[in-house]
């Protein structure tokens, strides 16, 4: 059995970049495409494919999820950037682009004290360098005090076909990208960044029951606009996103996806981000990550 860390999601909803006071007329009035920055079948994919019916219906014209992997994510965030700010291109992101052999152990002690033993031996995966997997497992090596090599991956799909290929020992993850392969034995989970168990996967303890707390993890994903999409435009989509995720249906299934919906207001989610900038720009220099 392959070895990962769950990374606990939270889905938010919706930057500010700026504000324009025009609104384009009738919009939307074709099919808004939702820009996911990495391959099918990882946290970010999923989030914005449960979006897709709900949004449908809501605005009139069909929401389309688009593939744009590559660079740890830049390349689909460089896409929308660079898009014509009418509404019709938007960023369904991850953390990473915006803020960042088998092992035969069954815990995080045991984890932890077999790299030790294999020091630069035992190599862990992640989406991409300098994406939040990829500084978490950094951390997590400073924190713990061990040598491990890092192995990149162009997303969340091929890290986790290579760990239970034994390519790679250990990674982080999402919750709802691996709990299925944990619950078919394919993977065995070893813990939980951060402070709290899964409400729906309890038996998996927490970082912080080992006295590992402080390792810097999560990752979240929510929907970014360019810049000078008209605010008016920027309301409607945050309106219908955060109705969406009121819904019986949509919180049932980010729950059994272990995904913690939020709803902030644009305004709110643009602080969030500046929070999450800051954390990272103090951690990276004491881990030791530098720009590619």
């Amino acid at each position: 059995m392959r070895k990962f860390l769950l990374t606990a999601g939270a889905l938010g909803c919706l930057a500010l970049s700026a504000v324009a006071a025009a609104q384009a007329p009738a919009w939307p009035s074709r099919p808004v495409k939702l820009v996911v920055a990495y391959p099918p079948g990882g946290g970010a994919d999923i989030g914005a494919r449960l979006l897709v019916d709900p949004l449908t219906r809501a605005f009139g014209q069909p929401v389309l999820v688009e593939n744009r992997a590559g660079a740890g994510g830049t390349i689909g965030t460089l896409s929308v950037v660079r898009a014509d700010p009418d509404g019709y291109t938007l960023l369904f992101a991850a953390s990473s682009e915006v803020s960042i052999a088998p092992v035969t152990v069954n815990t995080l002690a045991e984890l932890i004290a077999y790299v030790k033993a294999n020091p630069g031996k035992v190599s862990y995966s992640s989406f991409g360098n300098n994406t939040a997997n990829h500084l978490t497992g950094e951390h997590f090596k400073a924190v713990a005090g061990i040598d491990s090599l890092h192995v990149p991956y162009k997303g969340s799909a091929p890290s986790i076909a290579d760990l239970m290929g034994g390519q790679v020992q250990y990674t982080f993850d999402s919750p709802g990208v691996v709990l299925t392969q944990v619950k078919a034995g394919k993977l065995k989970a070893i813990a939980v960044t951060g402070s709290q168990r899964l409400p729906n996967a309890n038996t998996i303890p927490a970082m912080s029951e080992s006295g590992y707390g402080s390792v810097i993890g999560g990752a979240w994903v929510g929907l970014l606009a360019p810049a000078k999409t008209p605010r008016p435009i920027i309301d409607r989509v945050y309106a219908e996103v955060a109705t969406a995720l009121r819904t019986a249906e949509m919180r049932a299934a980010l729950e059994a996806r272990s995904i913690q919906p939020v709803g902030d207001t644009p305004e709110e989610f643009g602080r969030f981000i500046q929070v999450e900038v800051a954390k990272w720009k103090e951690a990276v220099p004491r881990i030791g990550i530098k720009p590619d």
